[in-house]
This record gives C-alpha cells, sequence and structure tokens, in this order.
C-alpha cells in the first residue's frame, strides 16, 4: 500500500535528481532507544509501532532497537516463564504484520524458544515489509559481575541450523546471516548484539570481512562510570577496522534499577567517524538518525587492499557466513512480483539466498546441491559480496535502478563545507600543529641531508610576493632555521616586482622578511622580461598591451629562472611555494616556474587550509607581535597572481575570477582524491553543503562577509572546469618535486597518493556532470 505522502516524496524524487539521498549512495538510518513496559510485550510492540511510524515518514531505511526491546532486558528470571515468552511471541508478530506498510528495516530484540522449546534464546529479529529476514541469537552470553545470562539463554554461536517458533512457523537461526538490500547499492546488513561487540574478535569482524557494510547492535549495557566512553571506543574501532557502519542502541528508560541503571544511549560512527549520538539518560524516546555513505565504506574497502588480503587469509572462517536474505527498500515487495515476464531472473532468483527450491521464506532453508551452494556462497562473501550494486545484482531490464526513491530532505550527517578544514575548532587547531610541523619538519630533513644542519650550510632561497602561499612558506623556513640552531638571516628572501605588482604586496613581502628576519633584496624583474619578450617577437616587446599567456608566464619563468641562479650562487635550494590547489588545477607555470623547486613545503596543503594555518601561527604565537601583524595583512589580501597590469578605476586581477572559487575546488578534490567520487555525487554533496550560507557551520576565522553560498548552476560550471583542467595538467603532476604528503585527504605526489596517466580523457567524467548535475 503506497500513501499520498508516499506518492508525492517519489513523485518529488523523480523530478529533482538532489532530492534523493537514496539515490547517491546513501541509506537513512536510526538507533533508537525508547521507554520500556517492563515485562509487557503487547504494550512495548505499540511503542515501537508508534516510533517506526514516525521513522518511516522521515524515509529511514534501517531502524535499530535495544536488546530485548520487546520484553525490556531487566526480567532476571521472569524470562523462562511462559506467559511472557508466549507474549513476546505475540509482539513480534505484532510488529510484523503491521511493517508490511513501513519502510524500515526493523532490528528489534525479544526472547525466542527454540523449536523443541528447551532452550530460550537472546534475538534480534529483522524484519522488513511483512517478512522475518533473520533471527539472529547472541553469541557471546555474560556471565560475570552483574551479569547472569547463562542462567537463563543459550548461547548462539553455534545455533546455525537451529530454529525458533514463531506463530505456528519455525524460522532458521541466523548467527552468520548478512542481508542485502538489492535495490540500495552497497547495503548488507549484519547483526550482533551487545556482549558480541566486547569480545576480542566480534562476530562483526568477520561480518565486515565477508561483506556486510552495515553492523547494528541491539544493547542493553547498563551503566556505570565510563562505560559510555568504553561502547564508543568499540564500535568506532570496530567501525573503523571494518570500515563499515556501526548503529548502537542501548536500553534505557523503564528497566529496572534494583541494582542497576541505564542510560539509553545511542550513536552511529561510520569507518571511524561519529555521525551522531543522542542525550543519554533520556526521558522518552531518542533516536539518532543520519545518513550513512555506503559508497565511501565501499570504496575505502575496494582502496584498502589488505582489507580484502585478510579476507582470503581468514577465508575458511568466513565459509559460515551466508546472506540468507534478500530484501528491497523501494518495492515491489513480493519475490513473484520482481521475477514476473522474466524466466531468467527467476532462475536467477530460485536458487538465490533464502529463496532456494522454492523453499517458503519463512520456513528453515533446506539443503542444496553443492553446485547451488557454491554459486551461492559465490555471490554472497568476499569481494563480490560488497562490489558495487550494478555488478552483484542481476538486473537485465533495469528494474531496480528505475525504481522510484522517496524525496528525503537534506542529508542527515555532518557534511564540512571546507572538507579540508574542520568545522570544529579544537579539531582545527590539532590539525594545524601537525600540518605546520609536518612541512617544517620535512624542511629540516632535507636540509640536513644536504648540509644545512649547521650555521653557514646549505642556505633556504624563497621568492615572497606578500600573498598567502609564499607566506606561509617563509614561516616554515624560519620555523626550520629555529629547529636547526641556525640564524634566520640565513634564509635568503628575494622579491621580484612584474608589471603588475602593487605596491601593498611588494611592501607585505618586505615587511614580512624583516620582521622574520631573513636576508631581504628586491630584484626588478622587469627590463629581463621585456628583453625576453622583444626577442620572442611578442607584441609586448613592441610596447604594445598584449597580455596573453606568454606574457604571463614569461614573468613567472624568470622569477624562478633568477630564483634558480640565485640559489647555485649562494649555495642554496630553492623551497617551492606552490599549493595543493594549485597543482590540482596546474594553476603554475611549469618547468622553470612556479611548478619547479628543490623541495616544495606547500604541495601538500590545500589553498583553503593555509590561510588557516597563518592564522594557527598568529594565534600560538610562535613569532613576535611585529611579525603576527603582518601576516594579518596578508590574510586581508585578495588572491592574485599580479601579472597583468591595471587600468585605472579597474578591478586587479584575481585568480578565482580567473579559475574560479577554491572553496569548491577543494571541495571537488578533497572527493575525488580522498572518496573517489564522480562528479555527480560532488556536486550533490556540493549542493548540500554550499546550497545555502545559513545553514550548517563555518569554520572559526571565517569572515562573516566570506559567507556566500553558491546555486547548482555555479557548482556544474566550476565543476566542469575543474574536471578539465584536473585531467589536462596532470603532466605537471607527473614531474613534481620532492615534498611531504600532509593531509590524510591525500597528496598529488606521483610517487606517493596519486597516480594518473597524464593523456588520460576526461569524456566519462565530463559525460556524467552534462547527464547527472542539475544546472538550474
Amino acid at each position: 500500500m503506497t500513501s499520498a505522502t508516499d506518492t508525492a516524496g517519489h513523485a518529488a524524487a523523480a523530478t529533482d535528481p538532489h532530492a534523493s539521498i537514496y539515490d547517491h549512495g546513501f541509506v537513512r538510518v536510526a538507533a533508537v532507544t525508547l521507554p520500556v513496559a517492563l515485562a509487557d510485550p503487547a504494550a512495548n510492540a505499540e511503542r515501537h509501532l508508534e516510533v517506526l511510524r514516525d521513522l518511516h515518514g522521515q524515509q529511514v531505511g534501517i531502524a535499530v532497537f535495544p536488546e530485548l526491546s520487546l520484553t525490556g532486558y531487566s526480567l532476571d528470571d521472569l524470562v523462562l516463564q511462559e506467559p511472557l515468552l508466549d507474549a513476546a511471541e505475540q509482539a513480534v508478530l505484532t510488529v510484523l504484520e503491521a511493517s508490511e506498510e513501513l519502510m524500515p528495516i526493523i532490528v528489534l530484540g525479544a526472547p525466542l524458544r527454540a523449536k523443541d522449546r528447551s532452550r530460550i534464546f537472546n534475538c534480534a529479529v529483522v524484519i522488513h515489509r511483512g517478512r522475518v529476514l533473520g533471527v539472529t541469537p547472541k553469541q557471546n552470553l555474560p556471565t560475570y559481575r552483574e551479569f547472569y545470562e547463562r542462567r537463563w539463554f543459550a548461547p548462539g554461536d553455534d545455533a546455525a541450523g537451529e530454529s525458533v517458533r514463531l506463530g505456528g512457523e519455525e524460522h532458521a537461526l541466523s548467527p552468520h546471516s548478512i542481508i542485502t538490500v538489492e535495490d540500495v547499492p552497497g547495503l548488507r546488513l549484519f547483526v550482533e548484539i551487545c556482549e558480541d561487540m566486547w569480545v576480542p574478535v566480534p562476530p562483526s569482524a568477520e561480518a565486515a570481512l565477508a561483506g556486510a557494510t552495515v553492523i547494528a547492535n541491539l544493547s542493553g549495557s547498563p551503566i556505570t562510570i565510563g562505560r559510555a566512553e568504553d561502547r564508543k571506543l568499540m564500535a568506532r574501532s570496530a567501525s573503523a577496522r571494518g570500515q563499515a557502519a556501526y548503529i548502537y542502541a542501548a536500553a534505557g528508560e523503564g528497566e529496572s534499577t534494583t541494582d542497576l541503571a541505564w542510560d539509553g544511549q545511542t550513536f552511529v560512527y561510520e569507518c571511524g567517524d561519529l555521525l551522531g549520538e543522542s542525550e543519554r539518560f533520556p526521558t522518552g524516546v531518542r533516536s539518532t538518525i543520519v545518513d550513512v555513505d555506503l559508497d565511501r565504506i565501499v570504496a575505502e574497502r575496494r582502496r584498502q587492499n589488505t582489507f580484502d588480503d585478510n579476507r582470503r587469509t581468514h577465508a575458511a572462517s568466513l565459509e559460515k557466513f551466508d546472506g540468507w536474505e534478500e530484501t528491497s527498500l523501494f518495492g515491489p515487495f513480493e519475490s513473484d512480483e520482481i521475477v514476473a515476464g522474466d524466466p531468467d531472473w527467476a532462475m536467477a532468483w530460485a536458487d538465490g539466498p533464502g529463496s532456494a527450491d522454492g523453499v517458503d521464506q519463512h520456513s528453515s532453508p533446506q539443503p542444496a546441491d553443492s553446485a547451488t551452494a557454491e554459486s551461492r556462497h559465490a555471490r554472497t562473501t568476499g569481494w563480490f559480496a560488497y562490489a558495487p550494486h550494478s555488478g552483484s545484482t542481476y538486473d537485465p531490464e533495469g528494474v531496480l535502478a528505475e525504481r522510484p526513491r522517496p524525496a528525503t530532505g537534506p542529508l542527515r550527517r555532518h557534511l564540512d563545507r571546507f572538507p579540508f578544514v574542520p568545522d570544529d575548532p579544537a579539531r582545527l587547531a590539532q590539525d594545524c600543529y601537525e600540518a605546520y610541523n609536518i612541512q617544517v619538519a620535512g624542511l629540516v630533513r632535507r636540509l640536513k641531508q644536504i648540509g644545512g644542519d649547521k650555521p653557514g650550510g646549505t642556505r633556504p632561497v624563497i621568492g615572497v610576493s606578500g600573498g598567502l602561499d609564499s607566506t606561509h612558506a617563509l614561516i616554515v623556513c624560519a620555523r626550520a632555521m629555529d629547529l636547526l640552531g641556525r640564524d634566520r638571516s640565513e634564509i635568503l628572501a628575494f622579491t621580484m616586482p612584474g608589471f603588475a605588482t602593487t605596491e601593498h604586496t611588494r611592501s607585505n613581502a618586505e615587511l614580512l622578511s624583516r620582521a622574520i628576519g631573513a636576508s631581504f633584496e628586491t630584484i626588478d624583474i622587469r627590463p629581463a622580461s621585456t628583453q625576453m619578450l622583444k626577442d620572442m617577437g611578442h607584441p609586448f616587446g613592441e610596447g604594445e598591451p598584449v597580455y596573453d599567456v606568454t606574457f604571463e608566464n614569461v614573468q613567472a619563468g624568470m622569477r624562478y629562472d633568477y630564483l634558480f641562479r640565485l640559489a647555485n650562487h649562494h649555495g642554496g635550494i630553492v623551497v617551492g611555494t606552490g599549493d595543493l590547489s594549485e597543482l590540482a588545477l596546474g594553476w603554475c607555470t611549469y618547468g622553470v616556474g612556479d611548478h619547479m623547486s628543490h623541495y616544495g613545503v606547500n604541495a601538500g596543503v590545500p589553498k583553503t587550509l593555509i590561510q588557516h594555518l597563518i592564522r594557527w601561527v598568529i594565534s600560538e604565537g610562535v613569532f613576535d607581535a611585529a611579525t603576527a601583524e603582518v601576516l594579518r595583512a596578508v590574510l586581508d589580501t585578495e588572491i592574485s597572481p599580479e601579472l597583468i597590469p591595471t587600468a585605472p578605476g579597474q578591478k586587479a586581477q584575481s585568480t578565482e575570477d580567473s579559475i574560479g572559487p577554491y572553496a569548491l575546488h577543494d571541495f571537488a578534490l578533497y572527493h575525488l582524491l580522498r572518496r573517489g567520487y564522480g562528479p555527480g555525487k560532488i556536486a550533490y554533496l556540493a549542493h548540500q553543503a554550499w546550497g545555502d550560507a545559513e545553514a550548517g557551520e563555518w569554520p572559526a576565522g571565517n569572515a562573516e562577509e566570506d559567507r556566500r553560498a553558491y546555486s547548482r548552476e555555479e557548482i556544474k560550471h566550476w565543476l566542469t572546469v575543474f574536471t578539465r583542467r584536473f585531467f589536462s595538467n596532470q603532466f605537471k603532476r607527473s614531474a613534481l618535486p620532492n615534498a611531504p604528503k600532509v593531509l590524510a585527504g591525500g597528496s598529488l605526489s606521483p610517487r606517493g597518493d596519486w597516480r594518473m596517466p597524464s593523456d588520460a580523457a576526461s569524456t566519462a567524467w565530463l559525460a556524467e556532470i552534462e547527464r547527472d548535475v542539475p544546472g538550474d
């Protein structure tokens, strides 16, 4: 049954490619804690359904409740009573029936009897659209300190093949079940319960190797001082090592406080990053609702080859995992509807997990012949299990791809406008500390290696323009000389005014160099540049105002020609000032220009971070007040190459007017380099991050007047520019001088983080922009 709201949401998603998170590799998940009516499963079932109806309206794909959520965890010996077990079974059936009209895949907790009624299992029941997708027993039962679970429950670690009773039907226990959601690419769900997370080798670790991308943990977990942080440590570690999402929900209000207390903690991690958490010790329902990036998980596993190496190491142990069930989040929800009219697809489904030989979905799986079992295992474990959706599901008519996704509203996860610059001030300060010291340490090591570890040794030679990059490189040089025990006067700083150099930047260059204590000289490159242009037959050499690329590059090349010869003359090395953003865009003059140096200190730092590094240096008091004053003046200067003269009344040459905003370019660079995303997803994320200047957070120190939004038309235009420039300028990155990698977000060194042929075509990327990126 489809509601009017669903229909309207699907219509919105169909007309706007940015309307649904499900079109961009995300799944919305909820970790829920709710007041439990202790030993009253009927009341708890209704409370679950109240929450689930709300989550359905929020387009949540997975909803995870606490351990034994239908009965309460703190039952003690009551859990052995038949009335309670009967009521718990009926409560599961109540939710099962109501789930037919609910979108979320429901993961709830209940005590269930074995088919012979001689044992009870502490179970997580996975329900979707009127089907039981899995019944996972708790594998590790704590019976120490305050815990007595072995008194009541049978362990589930060896319960594969056992069955429990639900409404007169038997359902196989599935301690090693991984559930595939075939119309949400990359979504494969595994469930573990509370203590399972705390053992040295948790079930989720093997499940991740077997292909699970999302782990749900239903937890009772009474609270004591420090336990909340321990839980987060365990979950963060599991999500980071397993390159997975980890959804955690603990019991809270309503549990017995006879001897214990409960805090109802919920949170979600993704690849070690905390996506969200709820208030602890709540009154009433609390949910952590966030959007998990499945594309990120798949890409990280693809990139980190040791993940798959580890899978091969443990291949024998992973044979127990199987994809017991498949479901689809967006319907149709009966397999006969999906395969109708397609005998080939019907055959593929017939021998697939959970539907072998036409067995009813709610009954125990039947033995299959070895060929079928081998085929099933090949599809549901190992690399194939977490490969992109298009490679893992047979979809000859494109039915899965065409199913409408609901409009979901804005993305529910923290998304940095500046992915290289954390919004959190403490984290930003930590990043700046590490970045600055990585740069300094790199230069110190290089100078030591070539005789610069003593006074009078190899000297840093640097061109200073009064702009951001050369300013930051100079303060890196100054700190390096301090650590080497050398006087800063051994830094040879040169400013080389050209045809468009302003007095403001030339003055900043001199003031900063002298404040730092460097040796400073001015070399006017205009006569030599004019002579070169004249010798070349360029019109400017004859006095004509022709300001083309040659005119600009002659000046850029002349500066570095001088610097290299000065380094020869004075026994020094040229310290490069160009940054990561310029390398991505090819915004540098190849060869003897700002592309080249003897050692580049800024090549691993993007433009959007450099200004924050300078602010951090000021705030930390690394240099004296006079130096800090000049640094502030540099921060207030617009980014410009200052190569083209400006007539009176005209706006001076601006880098961002020429190649676009560094904010958007660095955004694209991060998600291409670190995440491996295509332009369609990058544009979606950019629209979420930059579509509204008033929404979300801004990094500390970002001026109010600089806070602006970008339209989808602007995002598409500048993403096209970025893509064209990134591909066409790889030849410059293939010949980079040495420079340290600074950020986990990546570097562009051909010896480090990025290898790419210089003659690769951007056709497929540009086609995706034209096809998938809205421009209105």
